[in-house]
C-alpha cells in the first residue's frame, strides 16, 4: 500500500511562492463512499474520476475482504467493484481502524444482508465522532444495533422499514449510512435534519442511478421511498472541493497565483469569500478558478460550519493564513474539538495563536521560522507542509502517510509550481 510507513517525512525550503496550475482529481470523500455503496447490488459497478490515495486502496482491501473483486486501473483514474451474491459481513479491526470511510459499508450490509459487524473506526485524530446517530437511526428503521468488543453489530432479519428520523446534528457519515440502508426498507424514509454537502449528493445521485428513489438530495430533508433491489452503475466521482480549496489558500498563504482545474466555485462560495476578504484575487475559469494574491494577506475571522458553511476540513488552513496575515483573527471550531491539535504544531513554526476552549485567537506575523512538527490529520498535514513554504530556513513534517491519504502527488504538484519540497 502506497504512503503508509510513518516513518515518511516532507522536508520543506521556506520562501516559496507557488505560482501555476494545478489540476484537482475526485473527492476523497465522496469515492470512498460510492465504492461502499456499491455492496447493495450484485454485479460490477464502476466508479470513475478516483483520486490516487492511499484510503482507496484501504477501501479496496476491505471491499476484498468482503468477497468482491476490485480492479484499480490507477492510470485512468477508474476502480470497477463486482459484489458477490452473498458478500462477507464482517468488517475487520485492522482495516476500518485506519480510515473512517469504513464505516459506511454498515448501511449497505445491513439492509442488503439483514447483519453486519463493523468495527469501530479510527482515521484522524481531529476529535470524537460517535456513532450514536448511525445507531439511533438503524433501530428506527427497524434493525437492532448497538456496539460490543469494538464492533458495531446490526441486525435486521426481517429486513428495513422505512421511518421519519431527525438527526440531532446534520452528521455527513451518519446521513450516508442511514441513506443507503433506507434505499432496500420496505416503505418510505424521510431524514431531516440532514447533511448537505455535495458529497453526499454525489452519493445520493449514485444510488438513483443504480434505482433508488430519492428527493431532496442537497436540502435538509431527503426522502427516500425503498425498493426491492437495487441494480450495478457508473458513475463519476465530484471533483474534491477540500483540495482545491487547499490549493486556493496555498496561492493566497505563499502570496502566488495559482489556476485550479476542476474546482467548482459553487461548491466553495464561502471559503472563497473569505479568501476575498483577506485581499485575493478570485476569478472563475472554464474549468475552474483562479486565485491570485498580490501581498501580505488581511487577517479574517471564520466559524467552522457543516455545509454550507465553511468547512471544517479547511480550517487549518484559514488558521495558517491568518498566522502569517495582518492583524487579529479569531477562528471557531463547531464541528470537531480536536482540529486545535494543530495549532499546537504552528506555534513551534513561530506563530502566535491562542486557544480557548472552541476558539482559536490569532496574531499574525511577517515570517515563521522552520522547525520539525507532526501531522496528526490529513488537513493538517497539508497545513503544515505549507507552513513550511512561507517559515524560514527547512521545515521537516513528520508522519506524512496522513498527506498521502488525501493528496495524491503532493510533494510533486507543490516542486511543479516552484516550491522545494521533498519525501524523505
Amino acid at each position: 500500500m502506497p504512503g503508509t510507513q510513518a516513518s515518511e517525512s516532507f522536508r520543506v525550503n521556506g520562501g516559496a511562492r507557488l505560482v501555476g496550475e494545478v489540476h484537482v482529481t475526485g473527492a476523497k470523500n465522496s469515492a470512498l463512499k460510492l465504492m461502499a455503496a456499491t455492496l447493495l447490488a450484485e454485479g460490477t459497478s464502476t466508479i470513475l474520476n478516483v483520486p490516487d490515495i492511499a484510503d482507496v486502496d484501504i477501501m479496496a482491501e476491505l471491499l476484498t475482504r468482503l468477497g468482491c473483486v476490485v480492479n484499480f486501473d490507477r492510470s485512468q483514474q477508474t476502480v470497477t467493484i463486482a459484489v458477490p451474491a452473498e458478500p462477507g459481513s464482517r468488517a475487520d479491526y485492522d482495516l476500518v481502524r485506519k480510515m473512517r470511510a469504513s464505516i459506511n459499508v454498515l448501511g449497505p450490509l445491513v439492509t442488503r444482508l439483514g447483519h453486519a459487524e463493523v468495527a469501530l473506526p479510527g482515521g484522524d485524530a481531529i476529535g470524537s465522532r460517535g456513532l450514536d446517530f448511525h445507531i439511533k437511526g438503524l433501530k428506527e428503521l427497524g434493525a437492532e444495533a448497538h456496539s460490543e468488543h469494538g464492533y458495531v453489530i446490526a441486525t435486521a432479519p426481517d429486513g428495513l422499514h422505512g421511518a421519519s428520523i431527525s438527526l440531532d446534528f446534520p452528521s455527513v457519515g451518519a446521513t450516508e449510512n442511514l441513506m443507503t440502508a433506507a434505499v432496500l426498507a420496505k416503505g418510505m424514509t424521510v431524514i431531516d435534519n440532514a447533511a448537505r454537502e455535495p458529497d453526499v449528493v454525489d452519493l445520493g445521485e449514485f444510488l438513483v442511478a443504480m434505482g433508488a428513489v430519492i428527493s431532496g438530495l442537497g436540502t435538509s430533508t431527503i426522502i427516500i421511498t425503498g425498493v426491492d433491489k437495487l441494480h450495478p452503475a457508473t458513475h463519476a466521482t465530484l471533483c474534491d472541493r477540500i483540495v482545491a480549496g487547499t490549493w486556493a489558500f496555498a496561492a493566497a498563504i505563499t502570496q502566488g497565483d495559482l489556476t485550479i482545474h476542476g474546482a467548482r466555485a459553487e461548491h466553495m462560495e464561502i471559503p472563497l469569500d473569505k479568501l476575498v476578504s483577506a485581499g485575493a484575487v478570485v476569478t472563475t475559469t472554464p474549468d475552474g478558478i483562479r486565485v491570485r494574491m498580490d501581498h501580505r494577506p488581511n487577517s479574517v475571522d471564520v466559524a467552522t460550519l457543516p455545509y454550507p458553511g465553511f468547512p471544517t476540513d479547511l480550517q487549518p488552513l484559514i488558521i495558517l493564513l491568518n498566522a502569517v496575515a495582518e492583524g487579529r483573527s479569531i477562528v471557531t471550531e463547531n464541528v470537531f474539538e480536536g482540529r486545535f491539535m494543530f495549532v499546537n504544531e504552528l506555534i513551534r513554526l513561530g506563530a502566535h495563536i491562542q486557544v480557548d476552549g472552541h476558539h482559536a485567537a490569532i496574531t499574525g506575523v511577517e515570517r515563521l521560522s522552520g522547525a520539525p512538527v507532526v501531522a496528526t490529520d490529513i488537513r493538517a498535514g497539508a497545513g503544515l507542509v505549507l507552513a513550511g513554504l512561507v517559515s524560514e530556513g527547512v521545515t521537516t513534517v513528520e508522519d506524512g502517510y496522513h498527506i498521502d491519504r488525501g493528496y495524491p502527488g503532493f510533494a510533486q504538484a507543490l516542486r511543479s509550481l516552484g516550491a522545494e519540497v521533498t519525501r524523505i
